[in-house]
């Protein structure tokens, strides 16, 4: 049927006004998804690449890891229970390696579980949440052991350099004092970095070329500006990395001064034997950390760093209670008790 003239012309504001509210609903609705895309992250996930691709090498890989994360937790916790159930390990250097012993289980439960359900699963994602949460604990492990490290370097020093006031030095309220600030600083100090990370955008890549979730690796993949993230995480290189290396350094110059002017073979023997362990654990834990965190950006090698990774994040939890122990006669006298008590407890 052909519309009249004069009705074609009376249709005409009705139309006008249709398009009008389409396009202003059309406006607003897309209003709506800018701001969400702005105010929202668009990647919810990240695909951490992990060791390997190869099935074979995973399988082989899934055992070798479990076992290194079984043997950790039972070696650190047994250093542990020994330390806490022999009277005579109740000193100020066993009172810091009961607190390294817990960090190491800390850290390296951060990682390895993750890194096995991946490797048994090949399952590689990780929530956007999930990742951060990753980073806050492995942060917070890694400060804490930097600290402690140090701190246990000035218990060598005064038990060497001053061992007359050594007592009163390391007394009890000191000792609890340091390894409160240990954990309370490393925590305050991932919470930073977790918290300017959680401003970022990813809006290009999401895959992570590791095997857990690490600042670099993640900076990478942002899409907003990271200049306040890489600025906090050179400040916390400075005080973290220079000053704990700076206070190990001092204590141990003090330490070989001291060892030097002693004139019997014997007693500088002895004197050395007292932090040998100790040196051998803060060279090979602060040469991977400086390698990983305190370098120029352009050595960055993510493939690299991931087997650097390796070495302070699941070898060190195993190495450290192995040297603090196997060395020490006053420990495997009160692994000896501790042993004997528990097969009293599993007699019927």
């Amino acid at each position: 049927m052909a519309i009249q003239p004069w009705a074609e012309e009376s249709l005409l504001p009705a139309i006008a006004f249709i398009f009008t509210m389409q396009s202003l609903e059309g406006s607003q609705v897309t209003g709506i998804r800018v701001v969400e895309i702005k105010n929202h992250s668009a990647i919810t996930e990240f695909i951490l690449v992990g060791l390997t691709n190869s099935p074979e090498l995973q399988a082989l890989l899934f055992w070798v890891f479990a076992f290194i994360y079984v043997t950790a937790l039972a070696a650190n916790f047994i250093l542990i229970a020994t330390i806490s159930t022999f009277k005579k390990l109740h000193t100020p250097m066993y009172f810091f390696i009961y607190n390294l012993s817990l960090v190491n289980i800390f850290s390296i439960s951060v990682t390895t579980p993750r890194l096995l359900h991946s490797l048994s699963t090949n399952r590689k994602t990780i929530s956007f949440y999930g990742c951060i949460t990753q980073v806050f604990f492995i942060i917070w492990a890694l400060g804490s052991e930097m600290l402690l490290l140090s701190f246990m370097a000035f218990d060598r020093y005064a038990a060497i350099c001053h061992p007359l006031h050594y007592t009163v030095i390391m007394k009890k309220e000191v000792c609890v004092s340091m390894a409160t600030f240990v954990w309370i600083v490393g925590m305050i100090d991932s919470a930073i970095h977790a918290g300017l990370m959680l401003q970022l955008s990813f809006c290009d890549s999401n895959v992570i070329n590791h095997f857990y979730c690490d600042i670099p690796p993640i900076l990478d993949l942002a899409c907003s500006d990271t200049s306040i993230n890489e600025f906090m995480t050179m400040i916390a290189n400075v005080v973290f990395g220079i000053c704990s290396c700076g206070l190990t350094l001092a204590s141990y110059v003090f330490i070989l001064r001291t060892i030097f002017k002693i004139r019997s073979a014997e007693g500088k023997k002895k004197a050395f034997s007292t932090c040998s362990s100790h040196l051998f654990v803060v060279s090979f834990y602060f040469s991977a950390l400086i390698y990983m965190y305190i370098r120029p950006s352009s050595v960055y090698s993510l493939d690299k760093d991931k087997l650097v990774s390796l070495l302070y994040s699941v070898i060190t939890p195993v190495v450290n209670p192995l040297i603090y122990s196997l060395r020490n006669k006053d420990f495997k006298e009160g692994m000896k008790m501790v042993t004997g008590n528990l097969r009293l407890l599993l007699r019927p």
